[in-house]
């Protein structure tokens, strides 16, 4: 596994490279572009937002149709040409063929030079989202039944006597491979991606001055790391698995079951709903889900085939898949609630980072990069990721939910600080009467900002973990992926939803003849009064995600129940069921 393990790994060293490059697209887009930084967070938000949003659906083609290596055979493909047709928009690339001169003015930034961009940013959308889907399934694809140490699975015992024996040398195995070379070589990888990639990416990158090479040298990079993974179908023959199918699929087949049986009535025999074959099931009745119930019923008397008949013409679920329907309604509500969050992550890469341009930034005689703000940020996701982790494992029932709660905390004391850091911004350029110099110096220390990068992480970092907690808690093994990804969409929605919000809140401001809170730059914009309405709107955002936390229905983990008070149909009797139907049409 261990040459495959590299030839897959480059992919993700990669992507780091290429995340601290596009970390300042914001200062590209204003300072070469000359878009206003409103123009250019739009932009960026928008493509982050479709970079959230897509590995659901990617992560379904995988299942079904790609399989994971395909996934990442286009993905990495994709990622190679979008970071290299990005490096190729730069003015000085192509003047020569397209007319246009070499400066990094908007004037030198033709037609060719936009599509090319355009085109590479939607390409490395591809890529970025294919990577997440795939690369660590495909590595576990990769592991071997040797390299697991389950030697009681490939050599069963044959007797009694021997399973003392086998433990010990299962044991002794286990020891060898700890201390092995390959696991030793193994560990430069990790070492790679989680110091020195990070510290070229935010320190040695952003001293190369013109964007054609900040670009061009991740572009080298990705074409590399795509070359590498490509020489493992010749040299190295990967482990594959064919699509099995998607959860997602049984979703749709149990909503369009349940139209179609939309009048028929229930039935009193627990009988007459369709089971797996893994063994006995009951079906928890779900006080404002019933409706769903339908896609289970089945008739009396009938026969295995034409019940898998009816499951192809997706007249008919098992309750198993009914359940998982469930779930995934009963999540929505709370999936609502994560858009104000993503609001308030998209500031991140966008608006904090147009803070931090033209601060002061050294310490000392050196000049810190703004990478370094990315840096600090992801290491402090990295420590606090550590205390969500011990917050949701603490408490396996309501411990997410305090953990997403905690998240929400983080997204008002973010807004608040940076709202204040930006007033305090604002008062030091009219002191030294810098309105109307926006390529000017502000005498302002960037580490200011720092405050707001680490509250930031923190609402990510608890939300990430908190969240995964939750499904990994609360939903059946074969939908977490899906759960997962779908809030990290909703989470996505927010980060376009952004740019509607930045449009509304403009227009609320002007009424009356006032002036928009939005200039064409920021030192003449209002972002203060913008975040001070984003605080109020996390306020009250945790208090709808409470409300919606306090009335969803938990699995109670310690006490291996579910608690409230759904009602198990086969242990209701016939007379008692009866009393208590529902409507047919209510769910």
């Amino acid at each position: 596994m261990g040459e495959s393990f590299i030839r897959i790994s480059v992919l993700l060293w990669a992507d780091i490279l290429v995340g601290f490059a596009l970390f300042v697209m914001q200062n590209y887009l204003t300072d070469v572009w000359k878009l206003s930084f409103t123009h250019a967070a739009g932009i960026l938000n928008i493509w982050n937002g479709i970079n959230m949003i897509l590995p659901v659906f990617f992560l379904f083609l995988v299942d079904v149709v790609l399989g994971n290596f395909g996934m990442l055979l286009i993905s990495s493909i994709a990622y190679s040409l979008g970071i290299g047709f990005v490096a190729m928009s730069t003015p000085p690339v192509l003047a020569n063929s397209t007319g246009t001169c070499k400066e990094y003015e908007p004037k030198c930034i033709g037609h060719t030079q936009k599509t090319l961009f355009y085109t590479g940013m939607a390409l490395i959308v591809v890529g970025m989202a294919g990577n997440l889907v795939s690369v660590r399934p495909f590595l576990e694809e990769q592991k071997k039944p040797s390299e697991d140490g389950d030697l009681d699975e490939q050599n069963p015992p044959s007797g009694n006597g021997d399973i003392d024996e086998q433990k010990k040398q299962a044991e002794r195995d286990r020891a060898r491979k700890a201390s092995s070379p390959l696991r030793d070589f193994l560990k430069l990888p990790t070492f790679t991606v989680m110091v020195i990639i990070p510290i070229a990416g935010a320190i040695a990158l952003p001293y190369i001055n013109p964007w054609t090479l900040r670009f061009g040298i991740p572009a080298i990079c990705t074409a590399v790391a795509t070359f590498l993974f490509l020489t493992g179908l010749c040299w190295l023959p990967y482990e594959k698995r064919e699509p099995r199918g998607s959860p997602i699929t049984n979703i749709f087949r149990v909503f369009v079951a349940s139209v179609s049986k939309i009048c028929q009535s229930y039935p009193r025999n627990a009988n007459l709903y369709l089971k797996d074959d893994q063994g006995p099931q009951s079906f928890r009745q779900t006080r404002f889900l019933r409706c769903l119930e339908k896609a289970a019923i089945t008739k009396d008397g009938t026969t295995k085939e034409e019940q898998q008949q009816a499951r192809t013409r997706w007249r008919l679920c098992s309750i198993s898949e009914v359940e998982e329907a469930k779930i995934a309604v009963r999540m929505i509500p709370m999936w609502l609630t994560f858009i104000i969050c993503g609001i308030v992550s998209s500031f991140g890469n966008t608006y904090f980072v147009e803070q931090a341009n033209h601060l002061d930034r050294h310490i000392g005689k050196w000049n810190v990069p703004i990478q370094a703000l990315l840096l600090f940020s992801q290491w402090s996701k990295s420590l606090l990721s550590t205390a969500a982790s011990c917050l949701v494992k603490k408490h396996t029932t309501y411990g997410p939910a305090f953990g997403i709660g905690t998240a929400m905390v983080f997204s008002i004391l973010c807004c608040i600080t940076a709202a204040r850091t930006e007033q305090r911004r604002l008062h030091t350029i009219g002191k030294h009467n810098l309105w109307d110099k926006p390529e000017d110096d502000i005498p302002m220390s960037i580490y200011w900002l720092l405050f707001q990068f680490f509250l930031l992480a923190g609402l990510d970092s608890y939300f990430e973990k908190s969240v995964k907690a939750f499904y990994d808690y609360q939903s059946p093994d074969s939908m977490k992926p899906y759960l997962m990804y779908l809030s990290k969409a909703v989470f996505g929605l927010g980060f376009i939803f952004n740019v509607l919000s930045v449009y509304v809140v403009g227009k609320i401001s002007e009424k009356g003849g006032k002036r928009n809170w939005f200039q064409f730059s920021l030192n003449n914009s209002r972002l203060d009064r913008y975040y001070w309405v984003l605080a109020t709107l996390s306020a009250v955002n945790l208090l709808v995600f409470a409300v919606v936390a306090c009335c969803y229905r938990y699995k109670n983990l310690e006490a291996g129940s579910d608690e409230g008070g759904d009602v198990e149909i086969d242990a209701v009797p016939s007379g008692e069921a009866e009393e208590k139907q529902y409507c047919s049409f209510c769910c």
